[in-house]
């Protein structure tokens, strides 16, 4: 029902307010802004450089030269029109879910999902930790993202709460029904895997919904425009999906059924929920993408490549890491590798202890001690998340090349 929601929006009259706008350091302000807490994150997040390598990152096809293949900065457009649609019937905070869906995969790295299986693997061995985008997109815009403020100096982008819990609690791998927010503040540094905890606010519970419904069409789109699926496939779909005419086989009807079904089955009593037809059929398409898009033999052969690429960059940095002399190490690699190294020390410089910061515009947090050796593993990790895949196909390049 529309309006339904009202009452536990993220506005001021919800008991949970204070937490939700709360930020780890107090934000400059201006005296003629005329923004509100969550507007200001939003921008704070679009003029960061992580959303901006986002159109050149694998959502996932790897298909640099298609201009019609979703990328994965247009998934995040989806992903915030699919919530501010629902937020919006809801009367929930649209401010909110805009500033969520728009940070939500800051954190993915170069090549997708594979590429975020060879960092876990990476940091499992080397660190003892798991890595997953949810995590790291918060770890970025904590610690990672800068933007000059008003004075000129950088700091970090330091959200709202509810922001940043919305980035960490979007995991759209759910299968549950009935989606409600968590009654609990808590640290995030609680969570240590995805999907642990539901978000914190309503909005949060929207833009994690909308994200599976976002991906579940629009890869079923691509995979017909790659030509991925034979006749047999696509009339399989038609049957799950129960349509005739395979004009009507599109991500817009998809996105418009499940956004209305969800929308006439939700209550806060109730939860988010979807009627018990669009379930079964939400998890049908699931079912049929892992079986035949995602475990396509197609997609074997760039799925190896990606591993080599991440595997070698990481490697050549690591080695790197002799008696504690990163700096002399590196320099040695330099004339072979210019263009990565010097890329990789103004990241060092960034973010690291090697940094004497009093006469720079450095204000941001020191994430790297590099006096210690898993932090400058996690240095070199970092450094390949933030990485586009052109870009990081051009650091294995020059690394290959003589």
């Amino acid at each position: 029902m529309k309006d339904s929601f009202k009452s536990v929006a993220a506005q001021v009259h919800n008991e949970n307010w204070n937490n939700m706008i709360s930020r780890k350091h107090n934000l400059y302000s201006r005296k003629n802004d005329i923004r509100s807490e969550f507007e200001r994150d939003y921008t704070r997040i679009l003029h960061c450089n992580a959303y901006r390598r986002l159109k050149h990152k694998t959502q996932v096809f790897f298909s640099p030269k298609s201009d019609h293949v979703c990328t994965r900065i247009e998934h995040v457009n989806y992903v915030e029109s699919i919530s501010n649609t629902i937020a919006g019937y809801f009367g929930l905070n649209t401010k909110l879910t805009k500033a969520i869906a728009t940070a939500h995969d800051i954190g993915h790295s170069p090549f997708g999902h594979k590429g975020e299986k060879v960092l876990n693997e990476i940091c499992k061995r080397d660190l003892g930790t798991s890595f997953w985008h949810e995590k790291n997109g918060v770890h970025f815009v904590d610690d990672i993202e800068l933007l000059e403020d008003e004075k000129g100096d950088l700091r970090n982008l330091n959200l709202t709460y509810a922001v940043r819990d919305g980035i960490i609690s979007h995991c759209g791998e759910i299968d549950e029904n009935a989606l409600k927010p968590r009654a609990e503040y808590i640290d995030l540094e609680q969570y240590m895997y995805p999907n642990q905890f539901n978000p914190y606010t309503w909005e949060g519970c929207v833009v994690k919904v909308a994200d599976k419904i976002s991906y579940i069409g629009r890869d079923l789109e691509d995979a017909l425009h790659l030509n991925l699926l034979d006749m047999y496939r696509i009339k399989e779909l038609k049957t799950i999906l129960n349509i005739s005419d395979e004009k009507t086989l599109n991500n817009p009807n998809i996105i418009n059924e499940l956004i209305v079904d969800l929308c006439n089955n939700s209550s806060v009593e109730d939860g988010l929920r979807f009627s018990d037809e669009k379930l079964n059929l939400l998890d049908k398409i699931k079912e049929f993408n892992y079986k035949n898009i995602y475990a396509h033999p197609r997609l074997d052969a760039s799925n190896e490549y990606f591993a080599v690429i991440i595997n070698r960059i990481y490697n050549t940095l690591k080695s790197c890491y002799t008696n504690g002399n990163i700096d002399s190490e590196l320099s040695k690699l330099e004339k072979f590798y210019p263009e990565t190294i010097s890329t990789f020390k103004d990241w060092l410089y960034k973010y690291s202890n090697l940094t004497e910061r009093t006469d720079t515009n450095l204000k941001n947090n020191i994430v790297y001690d590099l006096t210690n050796e898993k932090d400058y593993y996690k240095s070199i990790i970092d450094f390949i998340a933030g990485m586009t895949d052109n870009y990081a196909i051009d650091v294995y390049n020059e690394i290959l090349k003589f």
